[in-house]
């Protein structure tokens, strides 16, 4: 089983909390920092361990998003270690600000929590 590590800003927490939660109600294995990070474990080393022991990195994109250094360090580790990359697009974000190597992938359109999980668990993971 392949296993979904979650990028996100903070401001996506609550969309991106109920979107794990939605898939690992589908029996998919999920790193979400909320669920990950320990009290006291730096940031830095618990993503990076969390993307090694990861397939699949998704990245929660918004308008805000491409204003943000962890989508790059995130984006840069993964594509580094060879994993999948998905990116998941709010329907305001401004597809010409995001990074190229996102911009040249298929992305997933986001919609509730639920049908965004469904929808990956059935055309990427299933894959």
């Amino acid at each position: 089983m392949q296993k979904v590590f979650i990028s996100h800003t903070a401001r996506d927490t609550e969309w991106a909390r109920s979107f794990a939660k939605a898939l690992k109600d589908r029996g998919v294995s999920v790193w979400f920092d909320e669920f990950e990070v320990q009290p006291g474990e730096p940031w830095r080393d618990a993503l990076e361990s969390g993307l090694r022991n990861s397939d699949v990195l998704v990245a929660l994109l918004d308008a805000e998003a491409p204003a943000k250094p962890n989508l790059y360090f995130e984006l840069g580790a993964a594509i580094g270690m060879g994993k999948k990359v998905v990116p998941i697009v709010s329907k305001d974000a401004d597809l010409s600000a995001l990074p190229l190597d996102l911009r040249l992938r298929r992305y997933l359109i986001r919609e509730t929590p639920e049908q965004t999980a469904e929808e990956l668990s059935t055309t990427v993971l299933a894959a």
